[in-house]
C-alpha cells in the first residue's frame, strides 16, 4: 500500500460512517478536520484539548457577532469555522488514536451549545443598540433568544439521537454512541458527590439529556424493547440491513439540524441582511418544521420495524 492509500484509508477510518456525513462536510470540514487531527496526533495533543480549544474560538465569533462592523463580522465566521473544524478534527483524533470516552462526547456536545450560547447574547445585546423596534422593545429580543435556544437544543438532541441510533445498526454498539437512561441512572448512582463531585454532575446533566431523547421517541423505545426481547442483542443482519435501508433516507434531516445549514443561514442574516434576528425566525420556522417531520417520519419507521421482529 503506498502513501495515498494508506492516508486515504486512515481518513475514511477517522468517519463514523458515510451514511452519516453530510456534503459539505467531506468536501470541506472532514478533510480540515483530519489535518488537525494529524498534526494533534503528532503533538500528542488529546481530542478533549481540541473540544476546549474549539469552545474559546466559538465564543471569540460570539464576541465579533456582536459589532455592527462587517469586517469584524467576517473575522466572526473565521472563528466559527475554525471552531467547528477543531469540532469535527476531535472526533476524527478519537477514532483515530481510540481515545474514546463519555466525558468527551458530553464535553463534545457542550461545546456547540457554548457557541452558540454566546453567539445569541451577541445578537440579543447588537439588536437592543442598533435596531430601533428592540431598542425600544427590550424583552422581545430576549424572549425570543430563550424559545429560539430551547428549540435549538431539541433539535440538536433529536438530530444525534437519531444518528446515533442508524450508527448502531450500521456498525452495532461498538461504532454507535448510543445509551440508555436506566444504564446511565446506574452510573449516575454509583458515584460519591464527595469522591467524584465533577463526573456525577456532568453525568446527572447527561443522563437527564438522554431522558428527554427517549420521552420524545416513544415508538424507538418500544422497538429496542422488542429488539432486546428477541434477539437480546444480537440483531440479524437482515433486520439491521432493512432498517439502514429505512433511516438512512432520514439522515439528510439530521444533518440538515446539524451546524452547516444553521451557520449559512446565520452568517447570512449578518452579513447579507445585516438583520440578526433573522437567524432566530430561521430556526423557530424552517428548523422546526424539519424536526417535527423528522420526529413523525422516524417514529413511523420504528412502528413498521416492530412488525418485522420474528
Amino acid at each position: 500500500m503506498n502513501t495515498f492509500q494508506r492516508l486515504r484509508a486512515e481518513y475514511r477510518s477517522s468517519l463514523k460512517s458515510m451514511d452519516t456525513e453530510e456534503t459539505f462536510d467531506l468536501i470541506f470540514y472532514r478533510p480540515l478536520g483530519f489535518v488537525w487531527a494529524k498534526i494533534a496526533r503528532r503533538l500528542g495533543v488529546t481530542p478533549n484539548a481540541i473540544t476546549i480549544a474549539s469552545i474559546f474560538l466559538g465564543i471569540g465569533a460570539g464576541v465579533a457577532f456582536y459589532f455592527n462592523n462587517l469586517w469584524i463580522n467576517i473575522l466572526g465566521v473565521i472563528l466559527l469555522v475554525w471552531a467547528d473544524s477543531f469540532d469535527s478534527a476531535d472526533g476524527q483524533l478519537a477514532r483515530m488514536t481510540k481515545q474514546y470516552s463519555r466525558i468527551g462526547r458530553i464535553l463534545d456536545g457542550l461545546s456547540g451549545d457554548i457557541w452558540f450560547f454566546c453567539i445569541y447574547v451577541a445578537i440579543c445585546l447588537r439588536e437592543n443598540v442598533t435596531s430601533e423596534f428592540f431598542s425600544a422593545h427590550h424583552w422581545v429580543i430576549w424572549v425570543g433568544a430563550v424559545v429560539t435556544g430551547v428549540c435549538h437544543a431539541t433539535q440538536a438532541a433529536m438530530a444525534d439521537y437519531y444518528r446515533q441510533f442508524h450508527l448502531y445498526f450500521v456498525k452495532g454498539e461498538e461504532g454507535s454512541e448510543l445509551d440508555r437512561a436506566s444504564d446511565l441512572w446506574v452510573k449516575y448512582h454509583a458515584l460519591s458527590w464527595r469522591k467524584n463531585f465533577w463526573q456525577k454532575l456532568v453525568l446527572m446533566f447527561y443522563t437527564n439529556y438522554t431522558v428527554g431523547q427517549e420521552k420524545r421517541t416513544p415508538a424507538m423505545q418500544r422497538l429496542r424493547r422488542a429488539l432486546e426481547k428477541a434477539y437480546n442483542g444480537k440483531i440479524p443482519m437482515s433486520f439491521r440491513q432493512k432498517f439502514r435501508q429505512g433511516s438512512k433516507g432520514l439522515m439528510k434531516y439530521t444533518n440538515i439540524l446539524s451546524f452547516n445549514t444553521r451557520t449559512f443561514a446565520l452568517f447570512a442574516a449578518i452579513l447579507v441582511f445585516r438583520m440578526p434576528w433573522l437567524y432566530f425566525a430561521f430556526e423557530l420556522t424552517v428548523l422546526n418544521g424539519v424536526l417535527i417531520y423528522m420526529m413523525w417520519r422516524h417514529e413511523r419507521l420504528c412502528k413498521k420495524a416492530i412488525n418485522w421482529i420474528d
